[in-house]
């Protein structure tokens, strides 16, 4: 999972798609056993790594650019 360094929200992310980027674009995501996110782009599943976030997702919150960091939801308490 990751969480917004601005404004501490989780896993609320849009992504930023290139202008070169030939597909539809079709986005969807899950969460695994594991509490990873499993991105979906035009049929092609991968799970996201950070660098991958800070490079290609804003945060759908507060609109922040590469300020994502690691959360583990079981290592936190509430």
């Amino acid at each position: 999972m990751f969480k917004c360094k601005n404004c501490k929200s989780v896993d609320k992310f849009e992504l930023m798609l290139s202008p070169d980027y030939q597909g539809k674009g079709n986005f969807s995501q899950k969460i695994n056993d594991r509490d990873e996110i499993i991105m979906n782009v035009d049929g092609y599943e991968f799970v996201p790594d950070l660098d991958f976030m800070n490079n290609h997702a804003v945060c759908r919150y507060c609109g922040s650019i590469g300020k994502w960091e690691c959360f583990y939801p079981k290592f936190h308490k509430k």
